[in-house]
């Protein structure tokens, strides 16, 4: 059928509120290239936002589901337990920052293992508020979009919402929460957690912070290196939890395993999803393994969690970032990407700030660079642009206004270069006049 019949069904079928970034329909993919059910190839900068670290359908991967959905599809782990789920545990309590006991639960999305971090950081101190990021997105079950700030379109007409929720402005150094500038702000946008203990939230009750290291639907905003330390001492001084929710940044987007660990703060409790499993659907939250006990037995899990098939493919991610050096290839990606967008900076005034860490890339795109008036029109028009002519890319940001990379790792010299041109040839085309 064509996109075009099939988005008719899709209409008449398909809730509006599950959104889409265009009427294309994908009938296969391989590394960084999808094709529709047309026949047309695009080149894909979305990653299936941040899934497909390791690329769509990794022969590893594929054989790893292949080899698991011939022996074993689903048992409940609560029933028949598996060495996948204990093999994975293991390998995450070995990868996550920090060389303490660690412990690790399985779930399904990044949302659940959000949830279960809570779970786990409200039974461990006994507290129950959560102080979360104003810039932050943790998902759309109902406590991870309390957690989440964003109203349009993940909060609008959804309430009431969980308790015992409060934000603070993150560390967004291009518009600056506190009106300074990096370096001379003494790191001013952390202290207004311990400021948030004032005039909002008794820090007696808080059990913990959740962060994350890169602000991903936010805008892809990254925090000055002195910001995680501060927070983590604040954190420290009151007896907060610190979670770190790396669903979006985790597994090598960032230039290292977990984005976190290029502050040097190891985190009591972190979340990871997306590109964990390789395209299966899959998620961890892994923690100190005193805090991680705390839940009463029966308190944590779920009847699909940690599914036989996604875990083998989850341990065949893992042993892909290891033997391909996947680190070492988001670094080398990361560093053309920004050239490529500072190039496109100096020649287009719409482009505010390139900002990210890693091959987690962005611009912000503006009206007027003094005033850094949003400019979401523009973003707008360079998605469909760049739709048009065979590359996917997705805005995101409080406004809309910014173009950010989620790339597969595994793309070659000469999608990335082409899918580069589309980009600029977009910007030249929406920017003339």
């Amino acid at each position: 059928m064509t996109n075009k019949e099939l988005q008719q069904r899709r209409e008449a079928a398909v809730p509006r509120g599950v959104s889409n970034a265009g009427p294309i329909f994908a009938a296969s993919a391989k590394g960084a290239t999808v094709t529709d059910v047309e026949g047309r190839e695009f080149i894909d900068f979305a990653g299936g936002i941040g899934v497909n670290n390791v690329g769509h359908c990794h022969p590893k991967v594929v054989e790893a589901v292949r080899e698991q959905a011939g022996k074993l599809l689903h048992s409940c782990y609560h029933v028949f337990q598996y060495e996948g789920y204990v093999a994975l545990a293991e390998k995450l309590n070995a990868l996550t920052p920090g060389d303490h006991a660690k412990k690790t639960v399985l779930v399904n999305s990044g949302a659940e293992a959000v949830e279960n971090a809570v779970k786990v950081a409200r039974r461990a101190t006994g507290r129950q508020a959560i102080v979360a990021s104003a810039s932050g997105f943790h998902g759309r079950t109902l406590l991870a979009s309390t957690l989440t700030a964003k109203v349009m379109p993940y909060k609008a007409g959804f309430g009431p919402y969980a308790p015992e929720v409060y934000h603070i402005p993150y560390a967004y150094c291009y518009r600056c929460p506190v009106g300074r500038s990096y370096p001379g702000c003494k790191m001013e946008c952390a202290e207004l957690l311990k400021k948030s203990f004032v005039d909002m939230v008794n820090p007696e009750g808080v059990a913990a912070v959740i962060l994350e290291p890169v602000a991903g639907e936010g805008g892809f905003v990254v925090p000055p290196k002195e910001y995680f330390p501060r927070i983590k001492e604040i954190c420290d001084e009151f007896g907060i939890l610190l979670i770190i929710d790396e669903v979006q940044s985790g597994i090598c987007r960032t230039g290292t395993l977990f984005a976190i660990e290029q502050w040097d703060v190891i985190p009591d409790l972190l979340t990871s999803a997306k590109s964990l499993g390789g395209g299966t659907v899959i998620s961890a939250c892994t923690g100190r393994a005193e805090l991680m006990d705390a839940p009463q037995v029966g308190g944590l899990g779920g009847t699909y969690g940690g599914n036989p098939v996604s875990c083998a493919a989850a341990l065949a991610v893992l042993d892909v970032v290891e033997n391909e050096n996947l680190v070492a290839k988001s670094q080398a990606l990361g560093a053309k990407v920004r050239a490529a967008f500072e190039d496109l900076a100096k020649k287009y005034d719409c482009i505010g700030d390139v900002r990210g860490l890693g091959s987690m890339l962005a611009m912000e795109l503006v009206h007027d660079k003094a005033a850094k008036t949003p400019a979401p029109d523009i973003a707008k028009a360079l998605v469909a642009k760049c739709r048009e002519n065979g590359l996917i890319i997705l805005s995101c940001g409080h406004s809309g206004n910014v173009i950010r990379t989620l790339m597969p790792l595994v793309i070659s010299d000469a999608e990335l270069e082409k899918g580069l041109s589309v980009l600029e040839a977009a910007f030249a085309e929406v920017t003339k006049g």
